[in-house]
């Protein structure tokens, strides 16, 4: 602001000198001196310049880094100093969705949203020729490393998969980021997956595939159920002498709790009027 006002009695100066001679003829030294000063004044003003809140302005002299300005408000500097604008916002965008193929061969559609900001205004703009443009590349290329890392579904409960651990594959796919942006001064601050899916193309045959297993799951707590009902039935049996059964008997009793138990359809009852061995 200083530097404000000394241009402003610098012109005011120079506009003086220009009206003080103008009625002479010829005109005297001191026109053409206020016309070199209401020049030099011009000049000076070019370096005057604006920095927005989190936004930085590269300098350069003649091609040469001359430093960043992050100071924010009304700023001067050098009029021969070329100026470029960096914005130091966080700044988030979301990737196409991609077909890559899990670490069992299985191809899936993975996409990701990465929140970024720019730490290093330096590298951003002369370590790179577009660094959003970069940004954007390398992240997608590091959610198609990560991706081959894992599969899509857990076969055992040491290993993570990418759809039940999520923290985990969210913090692996950050590092694979930043390694890559370390290079152009950007700091990744959250990535997380934004979508997941089969392919098309095998999407129904993995569905069938995840109701055989649902099937499979719930049909082995049945018969787990199922077993401990038979045998808590059989020891009451026991305990309270309601019925001597024989081996053979026990094994048909079993055999008939269990098909109750554990069919899917309702079971159609038989009376047997006969004795308990027939008849």
């Amino acid at each position: 602001m200083p530097f404000v006002g000394f241009c402003l009695l610098l012109g005011a100066f120079g506009i003086w000198l220009v009206l003080s001679s103008a009625g002479h003829q010829p005109p005297l030294a001191g026109f053409f001196g206020g016309v070199v000063v209401l020049v030099f004044t011009a000049f000076l003003l070019k370096g005057f310049f604006q920095v927005a809140p989190n936004e930085g302005q590269v300098m350069q002299l003649f091609g040469k880094y001359a430093g960043t300005v992050r100071t924010e408000g009304l700023r001067w500097t050098n009029p021969f100093f070329t100026r470029r604008r960096v914005s130091l916002r966080v700044r988030n965008f979301e990737s196409g969705k991609l077909k890559v193929n899990d670490s069992d061969g299985n191809p899936i559609e993975i996409a990701a949203v990465v929140v970024w900001q720019v730490v290093d205004t330096a590298e951003a703009v002369f370590q790179v020729d577009d660094y959003e443009n970069f940004v954007h590349i390398q992240s997608e290329s590091a959610l198609r490393q990560m991706a081959q890392n894992y599969p899509y579904d857990a076969h055992d409960d040491g290993k993570p998969s990418l759809r039940s651990h999520g923290e985990v594959i969210n913090n692996h796919l950050r590092d694979e980021i930043q390694a890559r942006l370390d290079k152009a001064g950007v700091s990744v601050i959250e990535s997380r997956i934004s979508h997941l899916a089969y392919a098309q193309e095998i999407a129904q045959a993995m569905l069938q595939r995840q109701q055989a297993s649902a099937i499979v799951a719930a049909r082995g707590r049945i018969v787990e159920g199922a077993v401990g009902m038979v045998a808590m039935a059989l020891d009451s049996l026991r305990q309270q002498g309601v019925v001597e059964l024989d081996e053979e008997r026990k094994a048909a009793m079993v055999s008939n709790l269990l098909v109750v138990l554990c069919g899917d359809r309702a079971t159609q009852p038989v009376v047997n009027a006969g004795t308990l061995y027939g008849g």
